[in-house]
């Protein structure tokens, strides 16, 4: 059945195709709907992002003086060890031998030798005396012609020898007595063959952590091999590589967030005193040191930490999320601005820039509309856009992020 249409039912749907068509065309004269921020002022922090390794101020080496064989290791790896702490013992009966042989020695000097040396002297002296009266007497009867001259002269030939004899014993008793030169040489000895011996002992040399061993019992070992590797109790410090180009924003004290990959649910704060003067020239970076002054208890020897070193903070600023940002050039840079409905390029001074905002200084005003994403907007300078306004990111190094970010100030 077909049914006609009424002259007002034809007017009515004239009407509404024409006021579609208009609301279209006045759509069109609009420009498309493109994404924007609102330009608004808020804190901001600038970093600068890398990552290192966990260090220590220093690492020793321990290994053996002597050649001998190990009969015994103390320690493993991550054990604590205090200074003059035994890390292993070793077996070298050479040095064994010496120091038996030096403290028989001693032990001979002072029960035999020193007793036959005072016996000796005791008989030149007693034969030194008996000599002297000889001489005497024979002296008295060569005075009264009751002897000869000759006789007289052959005794106290006789004193002389004497004297000489006494005197060497004497000489001989005195380096063999307590204290003499003899017992302090033979001390010596033993002292040497000790000393020789307690190498057999390796020893921590400070406090610290085994971080390697290199020797088992039954393991020969030779002057100059290491058998153990430790870090040295001091601060822990995290050994950060930067990209040369953000040495001119990092100073010496700027506080850092850091992050290991094994806990990346736990932070924990370092801050910067050490800037190397020197540039890698192969790689282009140049090595921090930060200071962790509380150290976390997880933290161990070479862990990989992300770091944030904030360089820079304002309390208030104008932002501008980066991706709005075009023709980025140190500190000048472009936005895409609409106003009054039409796009417009306008020129902008940076200051900050963080991860995810830079700082505005000149060039633009808060609630300008910023295009997003201004790079791959396909849309020419002076055509018409409607703005759909959308949140500006939140603010705050991404510690997760181990990428490094070109960070500049004016």
């Amino acid at each position: 059945m077909i049914v006609k249409k009424t002259g007002r039912g034809m007017s009515i749907a004239v009407a509404l195709t024409l006021a579609v068509a208009i609301g279209a065309a006045v759509q069109s004269g609009r420009g498309p709907s493109l994404a924007v921020y609102r330009l608004e002022s808020r804190p901001l922090v600038q970093t600068v992002v890398a990552t290192g390794r966990v260090v220590t101020t220093s690492r020793v080496q321990a290994g053996s003086e002597v050649t001998g064989v190990v009969v015994e290791r103390r320690v493993t790896e991550g054990d604590r060890v205090k200074a003059g702490d035994v890390l292993a013992v070793l077996r070298s009966d050479d040095l064994a031998a010496r120091l038996r042989e030096a403290e028989s020695a001693l032990q001979s000097l002072r029960r035999s030798a020193r007793p036959q040396a005072e016996a000796a002297l005791r008989q030149a002296e007693a034969q030194l005396q008996q000599a002297h009266r000889e001489k005497l007497r024979r002296a008295d009867l060569a005075s009264r012609q009751l002897l000869s001259a000759e006789q007289s002269e052959q005794a106290a030939q006789a004193e002389v020898v004497a004297q000489a004899s006494a005197d060497r014993a004497r000489v001989a008793a005195q380096a063999l007595s307590t204290g003499g030169p003899d017992e302090r040489q033979a001390i010596e000895r033993v002292e040497a063959a000790k000393a020789a011996m307690a190498k057999t002992l390796i020893r921590a040399a400070k406090a610290g952590t085994v971080l390697t061993r290199n020797a088992e019992p039954g393991d020969l070992v030779q002057p100059g091999r290491v058998l153990f590797d430790l870090a040295l109790d001091g601060p822990t410090e995290i050994l950060l590589p930067v990209d040369e180009k953000n040495l001119s924003v990092l100073r010496l004290g700027q506080p850092a967030t850091c992050i290991t990959e094994a806990f990346p649910a736990q932070s924990f704060p370092a801050r910067l005193t050490f800037i190397a003067p020197a540039v890698d020239a192969q790689r282009g970076t140049s090595d921090l040191r930060l200071t962790v002054e509380s150290p976390p208890d997880y933290l161990r020897q070479d862990m990989t930490v992300s770091v944030n070193v904030m360089t820079g903070s304002r309390e208030s600023a104008l932002v501008v999320p980066n991706d709005a940002l075009v023709d980025i050039e140190d500190d000048r840079a472009a936005l895409r601005v609409l106003r009054d409905g039409r796009i417009q390029r306008i020129a902008v001074q940076t200051g900050l820039r963080g991860l995810a905002m830079t700082e505005l200084l000149s060039g633009a005003r808060a609630g300008d509309l910023a295009l997003a994403s201004a790079a791959s907007v396909e849309r020419a300078d002076g055509q018409r856009a409607r703005p759909v306004v959308q949140s500006l990111p939140s603010i705050g190094p991404d510690a997760s992020s181990r990428r490094e970010l070109p960070v500049r100030f004016n």
